[in-house]
């Protein structure tokens, strides 16, 4: 609502029509809109908003980031050698899942490279733009993995396994892993 409002407001202000870019801007920092009412009312629009303001992507930022850590804790506990995501990065990777297995695993019979944390539901829409956005992504540069969305999914959305990706709703228990005997 905000976003239309001051669209109304610049078209009857300014002589030209504001372009996208202008409004975004506005949007992010209220203080550049010319009336102090508008900009105020902006602004406690965008702190109000229980969807999509500020305070809901930290709210969903910090849950996602528990449970990132949680997924470590489980790896260490498990005594899986990965890498993760800084360290990925470190290494010139620009899209890369949570963790990598420097040693793959299998779970249900498939191997398993990488493993990608998401601290939500998986519905339908979310999880076919991760796949299209992400997961394709990490399968085709580190092969196989496994997604967990730790509030349940969908379970017609687990339909990719012979292709390479599974999904699950808590860290899996029966993982294979390689042996190596001392002789």
């Amino acid at each position: 609502m905000a976003r239309i409002i001051l669209e109304r407001f610049l078209q009857e202000h300014e002589e030209a029509p504001p372009s996208k870019s202008v409004i975004n801007s506005m949007l992010r920092d209220p203080s550049q809109i010319p009336d102090g009412v508008l900009a105020n009312q902006v602004y406690q629009c965008i702190v109000n908003d229980c969807c999509y303001g500020p305070l809901v992507d930290c709210i969903k930022h910090a849950i996602g980031h528990e449970h990132e850590v949680l997924l470590r804790d489980l790896l260490l506990e498990k005594n899986l050698s990965f890498l993760d995501e800084d360290q990925l990065r470190a290494r010139g990777y620009d899209k890369t899942p949570d963790f990598i297995l420097q040693v793959p695993v299998a779970v249900e019979g498939h191997i398993i490279h990488w493993i990608e944390s998401k601290a939500s539901f998986g519905d339908e829409c979310s999880h076919h733009a991760y796949l299209h956005d992400q997961f394709w992504s990490y399968w085709n540069r580190f092969g196989p993995g496994l997604v967990i969305y730790w509030y349940g999914f969908i379970q017609e959305l687990d339909c990719n396994r012979e292709r390479g990706i599974l999904l699950h709703a808590c860290f899996p228990t029966d993982i294979v892993t390689l042996c190596h005997s001392v002789a």
